[in-house]
């Protein structure tokens, strides 16, 4: 439990294998996940480094994998994916898993292949169909081919008849059909296919470059046609050019090649036309059989890679990431021993020693490993314990910073504080219960939800703060009886203390009705827990009321937060025998803040015991002083204005002199904070002769809130540093604090106005929304009161629980951040990362990132 509050130690250490052995050994390190391993060739380029080839192979076979993969994928085949994570293969398996990859990608392309060229076949049988068949459309509709001919050349050749004054006659049309006397005026044609939406343009380039000497008709497909390069479906149209001699011949193949039309000879007589279609028919029939047989053979073939591809993966990176392990190592002199170095957790030194003796087994290596620990200065990395409930709260802390090597860790108490101070500004027994179930039911349903690996940032976010969710609803729900409210309205469990004498109807039709305890409407005995339901009544003084009982509970817990965040630092300076920064910050500090705030809060606590709603003097509700303004007489040293008649100026005796006492303390803590640590390590220098000083004099503190930074249990040092440096970091500090002090308690008033803002936004969705269809009567009030309260249920879910519920989240952080941590956290570390095949798995296979 030790590292629960504390990171656990960490030891720097050698790592001594044999050549033959080192494989098995990373291999078993790696599924132990403990061992942080330090790069000792950070000069040496990634190209020369011993083990390249073999992560290339790893590049090469993981390139294969995400092609199959891909393909899978594709044809949408289920991947199957038992959950489990098997060995790392040895390196002799390796060649067989290449060999597997290599026949299954070579396989799967040439399947490919043959498909696309068989469905590119498949595709121009089936334009070529549909333009016989279109085509045959076309003459059919011009009365018969001798009409269409005699019609075309007509109006071909209509100039140069009038030219020459030749007589015209019938005229056959074919692919440039020469006769001896006319052959540059018969008409010729082209047929083809054009994706549709270039129709529209090639129409008009046609008539623009052939100056409107061409025939064009087209005709659309109906069903899209397959494109056998990306599997896409476009539509086309058959079109069907007439045109005349070799010049408009060159000029339209031309026009069609540009818009990447493809042109199929068509025959000019039908019968020729109909031999050809059955032709093409028998074709493709042959065709659909073989794609057939095609297609079946590739399904075999992704289904069985399916089976075993989630493991495949998992092996590649495996060996991959141990490759990139070992390049980190460095060779000794005879090139049959490999040395690392790598932080370890001092507790589970001996577990990794039993993990390299089994891989030292398994590899039939007769030489043992060697793990020595070494002696450093460096600064250790920071690794805390968790499991999958104090997993998030830690993230939480990690955000803001790491934790110094060994300093107290935030976390264990940010599960208490974090949904305490979030349900304070989010107090409704309904919208705790909506988060608390949300919570609830992504933790019975984890390992399920877990396995669906998703890439929605979203909702990956809500998954791993699963537990802070659930616990910031039961705190919600929790603070809501307290405040009495669910959904904007109270629950009347133990009776109401009030006894008023208000009818029915003016309850209802009464806008402005206060409350006030000083008369006989009030019993004089508190309610038993939480506020009276009667409140809920008391439109005109209820926010009254409430703001005065939250303004205050805010400041409490703000005070006895940032006391817990000083009190944390005692114990990181007594850890560190940082005795300078126990001594000149932290006793000053705690003084100065139990003397000006603690006080203030312990006010709160005399006037309510002191006061109440009577008029017995001089402990009446209108006797009892300001503590904003007694607060602020107390630093000026003001004296209180004289109170009104039968009142008493203090709350009791001896008070003015107390707080001059207080005050006069509290300032004098400053210039102690100021300039304590500097003179007394000006002072030890001299001593020594500005010569490197040990012992307790030289215990100055490594952080500004005397946190030491070096991490190894002493304290850090400033020795190297100059003392006006020193001076202006030390002033810094002070002056942050003392001016902190004041900012920071007042940063808790958002405690105070968050739950105002969410408690008047639930009452203003209650009488805005859903009153007006519970006013409904009748039939028809059942309908609308139904549409109702969807709206107001979106709105509720929507607006006061994921807005509110994300505000009040924020705010929360920032005061754990800002206003607690700040007093004793320093999160100048940097993370244990080991060398885990886990991690690597879960994050994709960034093995390069995870090794090193």
């Amino acid at each position: 439990m030790g590292s629960l509050f504390r990171s656990e130690e960490m030891a720097l250490c050698q790592l001594f294998l044999q050549s033959e052995a080192a494989y098995a050994c990373v291999s078993e390190l790696g599924e132990l996940g403990l061992v942080q391993f330090r790069d000792l060739n950070p000069d040496v380029n990634a190209f020369q480094r011993k083990f390249v080839n073999e992560v290339r192979r790893c590049d090469e076979m993981e390139r294969k994998l995400r092609y199959l993969e891909k393909e899978i994928k594709k044809d949408g085949i289920p991947m199957l994916d038992t959950g489990e994570s098997p060995e790392a293969p040895q390196p002799r398996e390796m060649i067989d898993l290449e060999a597997t990859f290599e026949k299954l990608e070579n396989e799967l392309r040439e399947v490919n292949q043959n498909a696309e060229a068989l469905k590119r076949n498949f595709l121009e049988l089936t334009e070529l169909k549909h333009i016989l068949r279109k085509t045959q459309v076309f003459f059919d509709e011009e009365g018969g081919l001798n009409h269409t001919t005699e019609s075309m050349t007509r109006a071909l050749i209509t100039d140069e008849v009038r030219a020459t004054g030749a007589s015209m006659g019938p005229v056959q049309l074919g692919f440039m059909e020469k006769s001896n006397e006319r052959e540059d005026y018969l008409p010729c044609f082209v047929a083809g296919v054009i994706s549709r939406e270039k129709l529209p343009a090639f129409e008009r380039m046609l008539w623009r470059a052939c100056r409107g000497n061409v025939f064009l008709r087209q005709a659309m497909i109906e069903s899209p046609l397959e494109d056998p390069t990306n599997g896409d479906q476009v539509y086309k149209s058959v079109f069907i050019i007439f045109f005349q001699g070799d010049q408009l011949k060159t000029r339209v193949k031309k026009i069609c090649e540009g818009f990447r039309a493809t042109l199929y000879p068509c025959p000019e007589a039908p019968a020729d036309r109909r031999e050809m279609a059955m032709g093409v028919m028998t074709r493709i029939e042959d065709l659909n059989t073989v794609l057939g047989q095609t297609q079946d053979h590739r399904h075999r073939v992704l289904v069985a890679a399916a089976k075993n591809l989630k493991n495949w993966f998992v092996k590649v990176r495996k060996i991959k990431a141990i490759y990139h392990t070992l390049n980190l190592f460095n060779l000794d002199v005879t090139q049959k021993c490999l040395i690392a170095e790598c932080w370890v957790p001092l507790l589970d030194i001996e577990t990794i020693q039993l993990a390299l003796r089994r891989g030292t087994e398994r590899s039939g290596s007769s030489v043992p490993p060697i793990l020595n620990r070494m002696q450093t200065f460096e600064n250790p990395p920071t690794y805390n314990r968790t499991n999958k409930f104090t997993k998030a709260f830690q993230a939480l802390i990690d955000a803001y910073g790491v934790a110094s090597y060994r300093e107290m860790n935030p976390a264990p108490y940010t599960i208490i504080t974090f949904p305490f101070l979030f349900a304070v500004m989010f107090g409704d027994i309904g919208h705790g219960a909506i988060m608390a179930l949300f919570g609830l039911w992504m933790i019975r349903k984890e390992k399920g939800l877990a396995a669906q690996k998703t890439d929605n940032e979203i909702w990956n976010i809500f998954f791993g703060g699963r537990y802070i969710i659930f616990l910031m609803g039961v705190f919600s729900m929790y603070t809501g009886l307290i405040y009495n409210d669910i959904f904007s309205k109270s629950l009347n469990i133990f009776g109401s203390h009030w006894h008023v004498s208000y009818n029915k109807s003016t309850v209802w039709n009464n806008k402005m009705l206060q409350l006030s305890p000083a008369t006989s409407d009030y019993e004089g005995t508190p309610y038993p827990f939480g506020m009276d339901p009667i409140w809920q009544v008391a439109t005109s003084n209820k926010i009254v009321f409430q703001n005065a009982y939250k303004m205050k509970i805010s400041i409490i817990f703000g005070v006895l937060h940032m006391i817990f965040g000083v009190v944390m630092s005692w114990h990181n300076h007594t850890y560190f025998r940082n005795r300078l920064s126990l001594i000149y910050e932290f006793i000053p500090q705690l003084v100065f803040l139990l003397l000006l705030f603690f006080y203030m809060v312990l006010l709160m606590f005399i006037k309510w015991n002191r006061y109440a709603a009577t008029n017995k003097m001089p402990y009446s509700e209108s006797c009892a002083p300001s503590i904003l303004i007694t607060f602020i007489d107390m630093v000026l040293f003001n004296t209180p204005k004289t109170p009104a008649q039968g009142c008493e100026v203090y709350m009791f005796w001896g008070q003015h002199f107390i707080q001059v006492v207080f005050v006069l303390v509290a300032l004098g803590c400053i210039p102690v904070m100021l300039l304590g640590k500097p003179i007394k390590i000006m002072q030890a220098r001299k001593l020594a002769n500005v010569q490197p000083i040990t012992g307790a004099d030289a215990e100055v503190g490594g952080m500004s809130n005397g946190v030491g930074g070096g991490g190894h249990g002493g304290a850090g040092h400033h020795d190297e540093e100059e003392m006006s440096e020193i001076f202006i970091h030390q002033g810094i500090h002070t002056i942050e604090y003392v001016l902190g002090s004041v900012s920071h308690t007042a940063s808790y008033l958002r405690l105070w106005a968050l739950s105002l803002a969410h408690a008047q936004l639930a009452e203003v969705l209650w009488t805005m929304v859903l009153s007006i269809g519970l006013n409904k009567e009748g039939w028809y009030g059942g309908v609308f009161v139904t549409v109702v309260f969807a709206f107001w249920a979106i709105l509720t879910v929507g607006i006061l629980v994921l807005m509110e519920g994300l505000s009040a989240f924020l705010h929360t952080l920032r005061l754990h951040w800002v206003e607690f941590q700040s007093k004793f956290y320093l999160g100048q570390g940097y993370a244990f990362q080991p060398f885990s095949f886990d991690s690597i798995i879960e994050n994709g296979g960034s093995a390069s990132g995870d090794a090193e």
